[in-house]
């Protein structure tokens, strides 16, 4: 089968490279890397750090975006995941820097470059019309809150969020019922049931669901430790957790959770399509795969 090239939307990194602390030069080797993975465009994705820092790396990012080649996988803007968070569910993120998602606190941070942005809708004080005039996606993530008026998406659906409840209203609830709301979902089989990942298909438009994997540093590394988001993550072949055994993202990137659905029966080629659609974008390229969805040959560009 032939394909559209991936895009993988929330990433915090891989092959040890780290968005939150990489230079120039390392954002630009895992873009490289990246393609050979038949991944043809990233939303570089940051974790909650301090606003100096933040700033810095969105910087970075930016000056790699701008010395890409034609072999490298298109840096489409900023996913910023971090500091506009509700510390319930704060996962692996330091509440630390955590802010109120205000139009004052956001300017702090604020660049042309992000394009995604996660916050807790239930704190919001007018960023989210704010973001919306700017063209920014809003994204629900790391929150309680079940009201989405605004948002576009969920961020890594059932985690970091407030589950299925069968009273009241929540943020897992208010996606799978909301056809209009777009659900990035963690399908590596660690993060989410094969069972709850039968349900979100079965309830969601097929055009609704976009395949991220939240991918870590350690991603296709020698690495078994490291730290992330100031936390130490440990790595035993398997998962990514801190010592508490929270976990902190995964370890595979798309292509390996697209072949893992298809062995499991739940892939559907309609989830490649989704983030072009999303994002309103295209890139130029292709995959070719074979009937198990083993990548067989890549175009980029």
């Amino acid at each position: 089968m032939k394909t559209k090239l991936l895009i993988d939307q929330h990433c915090h990194g891989a092959f040890g490279v780290d968005f939150n602390k990489a230079n120039v030069d390392e954002v630009l080797y895992l873009t490289k890397e990246m393609t050979k993975y038949g991944i043809g465009g990233i939303f570089p994705t940051l974790v909650t750090d301090n606003i100096i820092n933040i700033k810095h790396q969105i910087e970075i990012i930016k000056q790699a975006a701008s010395k890409q080649t034609s072999d490298m996988a298109k840096i489409l803007g900023i996913h910023l995941e971090g500091i506009f968070m509700n510390a319930e569910k704060r996962g692996i993120h330091n509440p630390r820097y955590f802010l109120k998602p205000t139009i004052e606190n956001y300017a702090m941070v604020e660049d042309p470059f992000i394009k995604i942005l996660t916050l807790a809708p239930e704190f919001d004080d007018g960023l989210i019309r704010y973001l919306w005039n700017k063209g920014v996606i809003v994204q629900a993530g790391h929150c309680i809150g079940g009201h989405l008026t605004g948002c576009r998406g969920v961020t890594h659906l059932f985690n970091a969020m407030s589950g299925i409840a069968h009273r009241g209203v929540s943020t897992a609830l208010s996606a799978l019922i909301n056809d209009h709301i777009y659900t990035e979902i963690i399908a590596d089989g660690i993060h989410v049931s094969d069972d709850a990942l039968k349900l979100v298909f079965k309830l969601k438009p097929a055009d609704k669901i976009i395949l991220i994997s939240d991918s870590l540093p350690i991603t296709k590394s020698n690495l078994t430790e490291m730290v992330f988001a100031d936390e130490k993550v440990y790595y035993d072949g398997i998962r990514a957790t801190s010592k508490d055994g929270t976990l902190a993202g995964s370890t595979a990137l798309i292509p390996d959770i697209i072949k893992r659905l298809h062995s499991v029966g739940l892939f559907n080629p309609q989830f490649i399509e989704n983030p072009y659609l999303y994002h309103r974008i295209n890139l130029n390229g292709f995959i070719e795969w074979d009937d198990n969805w083993n990548i067989e040959k890549i175009q980029i560009g």
